[in-house]
C-alpha cells in the first residue's frame, strides 16, 4: 500500500525561536527531561550501530509530542519507544551504515598510504615534503568527509519524530525527513550551531553540562519538526506553554 503524502513547509525553521520554545517545553518537568533524555542517550551508546539509539530517541520525541498534547509524561513514557524499535532501527542503520563505509576506509587508506610513503623512502631520513603531502591529503579528504556527513545527518532530523507521529516506517520517515530538511537545510544548520555551542558550554562544566543541554536541544529539534509538519491529530496546548513559534514562508 503507497504511503500518503505529508505535506510539510518550506523555509519554515526558525532556529532561535525553536531552541527558546524547546525551553519552554521542558522548563516545568526540566529535571526529568535531563533523565529520560540522559538515560536513552546512554543506553542507546551502550549497543553497537545504535540498535538501541532509535528507539530510545523515539521515546523522547513521544515526551514532547505528549507534552504538546497536554497528555501527562512520566518517566517510563521513554522506553515506549520501543513500540517503534523496527522502524526506528531501519532509520538508524540507514543513517550509521553509510557513514560507517565511508569511515572505515578512509582510515585504512591512510594508513595504506602512510606505510607505502615511509616504505618508499628505503630506510632513510623521511622525506619531509612527502609526509606532507599524505597528512595534506588525508586533511582535504576529511574536510569532503565531514561535510557530507553533516549534510547526512541534517537529512536525517525528522527521521524518528516522524515514526512517532505518522507512525510511517523507517524507509518511508528517511525519504520524506531528507525532503524536508533540504527545504530547510540552512536553518536547521543554524539550530544545529547554537546546539552545538550550548554543548561546548555543558563541556566546560565538566561534561556533565553536556546532559543538561540535550532536553532543550531535542526539544528544539520537536518544535522544528512542529513548525514543518504539524502535529498529526493536532493538540491542545496546555495554558502554560506558549503557541508553538510562527512559520515564516
Amino acid at each position: 500500500m503507497a504511503t500518503p503524502e505529508i505535506p510539510y513547509r518550506r523555509h519554515a525553521v526558525e532556529p532561535i525561536e525553536c531552541i527558546k520554545a524547546g525551553w519552554q517545553l521542558v522548563k516545568e518537568q526540566y529535571w526529568l527531561y535531563v533523565g529520560m533524555c540522559a538515560v536513552a542517550v546512554l543506553i542507546g551508546s551502550a549497543v553497537p550501530l545504535g540498535i538501541l539509539l532509535g528507539p530510545m530517541m523515539c521515546g523522547v520525541y513521544m515526551t514532547f509530542f505528549k507534552r504538546r498534547r497536554a497528555e501527562p509524561i512520566e518517566f517510563g513514557d521513554v522506553f515506549k519507544g520501543f513500540d517503534y524499535f523496527g522502524p526506528s532501527l531501519i532509520a538508524t542503520l540507514l543513517h550509521i551504515l553509510p557513514i560507517m563505509a565511508i569511515v572505515i576506509p578512509a582510515y585504512f587508506l591512510f594508513y595504506v598510504g602512510l606505510f607505502v610513503s615511509l616504505a618508499a623512502q628505503g630506510g632513510e631520513e623521511p622525506n619531509p615534503a612527502a609526509m606532507f603531502g599524505v597528512f595534506a591529503m588525508f586533511g582535504v579528504f576529511w574536510i569532503v568527509m565531514f561535510l557530507v556527513i553533516l549534510i547526512v545527518s541534517i537529512g536525517f532530523t525528522f527521521a524518528y519524530p516522524l515514526i512517532v507521529d505518522r507512525k510511517l516506517g523507517g524507509w518511508d520517515a528517511v525519504k520524506l525527513s531528507f525532503k524536508a530538511a533540504m527545504s530547510n537545510f540552512w536553518r536547521l544548520l543554524g539550530m544545529g550551531i547554537i546546539s552545538f555551542l550550548l554543548g561546548v558550554g555543558g563541556i566546560i562544566l565538566c561534561y556533565v553540562g553536556v546532559f543538561l543541554i540535550f532536553p532543550i536541544s531535542y526539544a528544539a529539534i520537536a518544535t522544528a519538526y512542529e513548525q514543518v509538519f504539524g502535529l498529526a491529530h493536532g493538540y491542545e496546548a496546555p495554558s502554560n506553554l506558549p503557541p508553538p513559534p510562527p512559520v515564516f514562508s
